[in-house]
């Protein structure tokens, strides 16, 4: 008996905490204000060449590289893009100096921007230098979306002649960084 009118309290008290419970009217225009702002890191371009393989004659020299960069092909990317960032480190044991120029292409092989990067030669010390990172916004975004290649060029300085007996290398390691909004 004693547990049957315990029973019955319990319930009794489950049912009044139940019935006396809170709640609210769901607002589902919520959805209409959400908004994501991804932020994706990547790598953008790599390059090692040795010394070696930059044989010259002691005078200025131009090695050119261009290649495929086909992000902006992607629809969904272009259109949610609102900012990006590129970030440079070059490193050079080379007894020379160099200017890297970045070109920033567009399909028919037209030089939208760029972005140059003065070496100096190797002395002995570490010479890994971080340039400046480059953000791309608004009009400078829109030159960025239109790119198709990147290209490179290499433009050795004059100094003392190269081989294929010269030791070192120059080192190109950049990232990307890219801010998009998604409503």
């Amino acid at each position: 008996m004693k547990r049957n009118l315990i029973q019955r309290i319990s319930m009794l008290l489950f049912a009044a905490v139940f019935f006396l419970s809170c709640s609210s009217d769901l607002d589902f225009d919520q959805v209409n204000d959400f908004k994501l702002e991804p932020v994706f890191v990547a790598n953008l371009a790599y390059f090692d060449i040795p010394a070696n393989k930059l044989e010259d004659d002691g005078s200025t020299n131009v090695y050119p590289d261009v290649r495929d960069f086909d992000i902006f092909k992607d629809k969904f990317f272009n259109e949610r893009l609102k900012k990006a960032e590129f970030d440079f480190e070059i490193e050079n044991n080379i007894n020379r100096s160099f200017v890297i120029n970045m070109l920033l292409l567009n399909a028919e092989n037209q030089v939208l921007q760029t972005i140059s990067f003065t070496v100096p030669s190797y002395n002995g010390t570490p010479n890994v230098i971080k340039y400046p990172t480059e953000v791309f916004e608004n009009a400078r975004l829109d030159l960025l979306k239109q790119t198709q290649k990147i290209g490179f060029v290499i433009i050795i300085a004059a100094g003392p002649p190269l081989n294929s007996e010269s030791l070192g290398n120059l080192k190109l390691r950049s990232s990307a960084t890219a801010y998009l909004e998604i409503e």
